[in-house]
């Protein structure tokens, strides 16, 4: 081939990031790029000059040889493609398919060229487990909640009378939890939805970050845990902090959250500048770390601990916190990491620059 303009390489197949196919008018393969040789399985040059059902086999959900099915040069002369589809390669791989029949002439013409990408399935078919993992998990906590509003109501609309003013504030105060339940899961899809597109919008102000410590810390002990199982060490020298007050509140709950849920012992806030690492500079920024004295993480399962519903040993909540963590944090230009703690349990500590108005 001649090389393009300004001496550019010529177009290369082996270029392409998907896998390509291609075979002549007697179905012999001209074309079986690299990035096909890696999903098969298979050595290009050996595949070159065979039949292409020999060198890509595909079968459907069903297990059906699928070039039997549609039969790309005898089949109907007005199909010009293959829309893509979900295919099986011999080795039961996953792979995404789409194909074109170029006809001559081209309307009704024989086929004398099929042209064939192939990409990995597993990343498409991933996201839709996500996303029916995501579905199940809405209705699995949906559930509980609305079945536990709708009997207190539906009691209460029928047998009013029979009841006295205690027992409506026991369950009216129940449907008031359960509904809070509903509004939380709501806001949290919500965030879900607004990290994955990239919408999330922060709204910065000054933040004092120990006092935001201790309002997470005093929610916590107004929920029912015990004041002396939280410590909070505050260091000298904090950064004016320009942060969005109502992220920074919901990173720090979820945080301890996480701790109280999933670890033991007491729980450790400790609220410090960070340094950016230029003398006499300043600090850059502040960090906070969260940590218990439970059983921690094991080191193979930290890089999953930010996925969408990951969830520890005990079961419970919806496993997006710890990603919607991740995500706030993020989107305040700071990062966040896990590690084992000191006395033994798992260490959340996230680090954020002190920003300013105009990042607003």
């Amino acid at each position: 081939m001649d090389g393009g303009p300004c001496g550019e390489r010529p177009y290369d197949p082996d270029d392409l990031p998907d896998g390509l196919l291609v075979a002549d008018h007697a179905g012999k393969v001209t074309v079986f790029n690299t990035a096909l040789a890696r999903l098969c399985g298979a050595d290009p040059a050996a595949a070159l000059g065979k039949d292409f059902r020999d060198v890509l086999p595909l079968r459907d959900a069903d297990g059906r040889d699928w070039w039997k099915c549609t039969d790309p040069y005898h089949g109907l002369r007005t199909r010009v493609r293959q829309p893509e589809r979900c295919l099986w390669l011999a080795d039961g791989s996953e792979v995404m398919v789409t194909a074109r029949y170029v006809r001559e002439p081209r309307r009704g013409g024989d086929v004398v060229r099929l042209v064939v990408g192939v990409r990995d399935g597993s990343a498409r078919a991933r996201q839709e487990r996500d996303r029916a993992d995501l579905v199940s998990t809405v209705a699995h906590e949906l559930r509980s909640p609305l079945t536990s509003v709708k009997g207190f109501t539906a009691t209460l609309l029928a047998r009013w009378a029979r009841f006295n003013d205690d027992q409506k504030l026991v369950m009216l105060e129940t449907v008031n939890a359960d509904a809070d339940r509903v509004t939380r899961l709501i806001s949290e899809l919500l965030d879900v939805s607004r990290i994955e597109s990239g919408r999330l919008e922060v709204h910065r102000q000054v933040v004092d970050l120990a006092a935001a410590a201790r309002r997470a810390v005093a929610g916590r002990v107004a929920a029912g845990d015990p004041e002396d199982r939280f410590r909070l060490t505050v260091g000298e020298g904090l950064p004016e902090m320009w942060l969005d007050p109502d992220k920074i509140d919901q990173i720090l709950g979820n945080l301890l959250e996480n701790a109280v849920r999933h670890g033991a012992g007491t729980v450790t806030i400790v609220v410090e500048p960070v340094s950016s690492g230029v003398t006499d500079a300043g600090p850059w920024g502040a960090a906070v770390s969260v940590s218990d004295e439970g059983e921690g993480i094991a080191p193979e399962l930290a890089p999953r601990v930010f996925r969408q519903f990951w969830r520890g040993k005990r079961r419970g909540g919806t496993g997006l916190g710890l990603y919607i963590v991740k995500g706030l944090v993020e989107a305040h230009g700071g990062t966040i990491t896990i590690q084992r703690a000191r006395q033994g349990g798992a260490e959340f500590r996230f680090s954020l620059p002190a920003g300013t108005p105009d990042f607003a």
